[in-house]
């Protein structure tokens, strides 16, 4: 049963209809006579369902503080108390539930469905025998100890979105939240990654690498990896690039957003500035292939193998096509370009948050000169010159 923690902050604005609104003695609950099963946490405002299930109670959040949203989830979340327990099913048949709920989402893009099947199949090679379990039968201890062993193998973010299709699974086989084990392991912290760009100079020696390695494509992989560290563009998106979507006079290209969700009501395409070295190589690359509308501005769609190999010989940390990515990004900001703007160019619709938090550092050639601009004290002017001091000749 979900029961807040005791809260003695200031009680939130109650709605109009809360003056027929019932206050709980202790002061913490509010209750509705005329919308029954909706409680009121006094000191946040947060709405919960209650209802009492063959004698046990149970109350869960409504996930709002609003009293109009909270009346239409209300019922909802009553069925959902009511339902019936889980059958006997097992794993298996709970799974084969799930991902048929999966393959039938038109919300969900392909890429998010595959992704969800992943994990799911980490999740069964990492606990031998879990499909042919009773889903009752698994118990919270054994859910721990699954957690410890793929806690210790995968980064937190794999370890996140596994646990989230665990509990996805148990819930389509008929769990309840309050009786489904998953939910009672906490998700780990997702720590921001540290990226290891490359300075100016290492970049182009990277490129220089790439394109003099006398592989039979090496001039065509060094120009996808411009194109790019030079747009930001996703690996994906980088592909459906056409001539028709490159707009010299207006300085853009039309980008079509790799990850919108299908449920999004923001736009599918984007307009990416065509910065002075992208100008140079569109210019370069339209010469030398003469090339249709609807032909591909890079001829290939990938250079993985390339760009190691690269960083080998340059002697810097190997790089992947979205770390390319992460280069323009923290370039245009070194370069002064405010961060709104440089999240908008790569297809952002936070307004800048997620930029500051992964772009939010800058490398260390960029932060040692910045340095030296930081002074304590009132600056002497220019035009003055220090006297030397006395008994120096």
């Amino acid at each position: 049963m979900n029961t807040p923690a005791t809260d003695t902050t200031a009680g939130a604005k109650s709605p109009k209809t809360n003056r027929d609104a019932h206050l709980s003695k202790d002061g913490k609950w509010r209750s509705f006579p005329k919308v029954p099963g909706l409680l009121q946490y006094a000191s946040t405002g947060t709405y919960f369902a209650r209802t009492k299930v063959k004698g046990k109670l149970f109350r869960q959040s409504l996930e709002t503080d609003v009293f109009t949203t909270a009346k239409l989830r209300l019922p909802d979340k009553i069925k959902e108390f009511r339902r019936p327990a889980a059958e006997a099913g097992t794993f298996k048949d709970a799974r084969l539930l799930y991902l048929a709920d999966l393959e039938n989402d038109h919300t969900l893009a392909p890429e998010s469905k595959r992704y969800r099947e992943t994990r799911i199949a980490a999740l069964l090679k990492s606990w031998p025998g879990l499909d042919d379990m009773k889903i009752v039968r698994i118990s919270e201890a054994a859910c721990r100890e699954w957690a410890r062993r793929f806690a210790a193998q995968f980064d937190e973010q794999n370890f996140n979105n596994t646990l989230g299709s665990f509990r996805g699974v148990l819930e389509r086989g008929g769990l309840r939240q309050d009786d489904n084990p998953a939910y009672r392991i906490k998700r780990l912290g997702v720590k921001p990654t540290e990226l290891e760009l490359p300075e100016p100079e290492q970049f182009e020696r990277l490129i220089v690498t790439i394109e003099t390695s006398g592989a039979g494509q090496a001039h065509d992989c060094a120009d996808f990896a411009r194109f790019l560290a030079f747009s930001g563009c996703r690996i994906a998106e980088a592909r459906k690039v056409t001539w028709a979507d490159v707009d010299f006079e207006r300085g853009e290209i039309q980008v079509w957003n790799g990850k919108r969700s299908k449920k999004s009501s923001h736009s599918l395409t984007r307009q990416v500035p065509i910065i002075p070295p992208m100008r140079e190589l569109l210019t370069r690359l339209q010469q030398e292939k003469i090339p249709q509308p609807t032909d591909r501005v890079c001829v290939l769609g990938e250079c993985e193998k390339s760009l190691t190999r690269a960083c080998e010989i340059v002697g810097i940390p190997r790089l992947t096509h979205h770390d390319l990515r992460h280069l323009f990004a923290s370039v245009c900001i070194e370069s002064g370009i405010d961060i709104p703007t440089v999240s908008r160019w790569l297809g952002h619709v936070d307004g800048g948050a997620l930029a500051m938090r992964v772009y939010g550092h800058l490398r260390r050639g960029h932060s040692v000169a910045m340095a030296q601009k930081v002074t304590f004290g009132k600056p002497a002017p220019e035009n003055v010159v220090p006297m030397p001091k006395q008994g120096v000749a």
